[in-house]
């Protein structure tokens, strides 16, 4: 299992919970993004994670909302809840809404990554499966992060490239502003310059001249099918 780098999204308000957390989860070589509020994680929702675990009880909107927004974008999308309250109303309501697992603070971090381990092998088996978007004669696959053209040669994206693409087909013709492509992507802390959108989309472009990846003056990027 190990040999993939599984994507798992913390969203977690208790620093000191969450740092533990994701050490045991990133020792596993899994790869850790950490979340303390429902609505920071929003702008990640395309970023190809693998596994969401989520706390239920956080400040603003609650987890029960974010999986909700998670299913919409992503139906078979493993989510774990996590929560200090020991009720089986919430567990019930969370497998209504599309969790596949629940657990009930405190627990061991062991037993979180245990679980997390056997869901990830039920829903990807030995690997990853693929979730493939097609446009203008490319092959996107989502979960294996890779780019191939009509005659299945593989075309070499950055990481930044990679998640650009991807925020952009996920939002399929509507276009994005920088501001907005640099939030989802480059994260909130981000304080470079625009510009780095511009010269992403330049090298997308260039690696990818069938794409219909347009620019709309003063309001942005789009892809169009």
């Amino acid at each position: 299992m190990t040999a993939f780098s599984f994507r798992i999204h913390l969203v977690e308000d208790e620093v000191k919970l969450a740092s533990i957390l994701s050490k045991y989860l990133e020792n596993e070589g899994w790869t850790v993004q950490v979340f303390h509020s429902a609505e920071a994680a929003l702008e990640y929702l395309h970023s190809g994670a693998h596994l969401w675990i989520i706390d239920i009880m956080l400040p603003g909107m609650s987890g029960f909302d974010l999986i909700q927004k998670i299913k919409a974008r992503h139906s078979e999308m493993p989510v774990i809840f996590i929560s200090a309250r020991d009720r089986d109303l919430d567990r019930i309501q969370g497998l209504e809404m599309g969790s596949d697992d629940y657990l009930t603070k405190p627990f061991l971090p062991k037993e979180l990554v245990i679980r997390a381990r056997k869901l990830l092998h039920r829903v990807y088996g030995q690997g990853l499966k693929s979730h493939i978007i097609e446009v203008t004669g490319y092959k996107i696959d989502v979960n294996r992060r890779k780019v191939f053209g009509e005659n299945q040669e593989e075309i070499d994206l950055t990481m930044k490239e990679f998640d650009v693409l991807l925020f952009l087909l996920e939002n399929i013709n509507m276009a994005k502003t920088r501001e907005e492509i640099l939030r989802a992507v480059w994260g909130e802390d981000y304080f470079g310059s625009h510009r780095a959108v511009d010269d992403v989309v330049r090298r997308i472009r260039k690696k990818m001249p069938r794409l219909a990846l347009e620019t709309l003056y003063g309001e942005g990027y789009r892809i169009v099918t």
